[in-house]
């Protein structure tokens, strides 16, 4: 079933140095776009990192250093990315929890002025993890009864997370599932803002998950001493916690919201 869009769908897939947000970069970029009229744009690029590729990730993904030496760096690339993505929804496979935060990361370090929180996402692993639990791998065979090949080549993933999207929509529309939010029972539907309201994990602020929404819609921390206590709560009465967290090793989107809610008190 091919996804009802309102506006242009970019499925995602990156290789990457390793899986830390915010000391890892991205060595690879796949991106498809589905417009509103069914036509399809890819964009592949190697991404020198500036930093060494470990061999035991290069063993996963098949990318090496010397693969990427003389490939632009993402600062080099960022907005033809950005213009890319421009008023487009985003979809991958794992993405929300890895994925988007990383490319939040690097726009952040190439000064690009985009805000993904603006778009909407579709993470294809939380929607099969929350109705049959494994791997791309196995989602794909599942879905689409294909044998994944060159898996962790980021084109073959992202085809692979695109049609396994489609099977879904076939397999699940209609079905049933409690939201999450009192136990209110809906069914799945072919509809992007849907399916990014049934794929997303949790009420994240950030993209991290260490500042979220409560079930009040009030900012709150969602880790250490603080986790549970509303952000502007802390920031009055410990007024060196936001200096700690910009001075710590925390991804720069978390420290942006942060400031964002700074300068919200302070202009109240």
């Amino acid at each position: 079933m091919l996804l009802k869009l309102k506006n242009p769908v970019v499925v995602l897939d990156l290789e990457t140095t390793g899986m830390n947000i915010v000391t890892d970069r991205i060595v690879e970029i796949a991106l498809l776009k589905i417009n509103v009229d069914g036509s399809e744009e890819e964009k592949l690029m190697l991404i020198n990192p500036e930093m060494h590729i470990p061999t035991e990730v290069s063993q996963i993904h098949g990318i090496t250093d010397d693969d990427v030496k003389d490939k632009p760096t993402f600062r080099e690339v960022a907005k033809t990315l950005a213009k890319f993505i421009e008023g487009c929804d985003l979809c991958g496979f794992n993405s929300n929890r890895f994925d988007i935060p990383l490319l939040a990361e690097e726009f952040l370090r190439a000064d690009i002025d985009i805000d993904l929180k603006k778009h909407k996402f579709i993470d294809v692993q939380a929607i099969f993890h929350k109705m049959e639990k494994r791997t791309l791998a196995a989602a794909y065979k599942f879905y689409c009864n294909r044998e994944l090949i060159d898996a962790h080549s980021a084109m073959a993933d992202t085809k692979a997370t695109y049609e396994v999207l489609k099977a879904q929509l076939d397999m699940y529309n209609g079905v049933e599932f409690e939201d999450g939010k009192g136990g209110k029972t809906v069914p799945i539907v072919n509809d992007v803002e849907k399916l990014s309201e049934f794929s997303a994990y949790d009420q994240n602020v950030d993209f991290v998950g260490r500042i979220v929404y409560d079930e009040n819609g009030v900012e709150v921390f969602n880790f250490g001493k603080n986790k549970g206590v509303p952000v502007e709560k802390v920031l009055r009465e410990q007024p060196g916690y936001f200096g700690w967290m910009l001075d710590s090793e925390f991804p720069l989107y978390t420290k942006k919201v942060l400031t964002r809610i700074r300068l919200r008190m302070t202009s109240k």
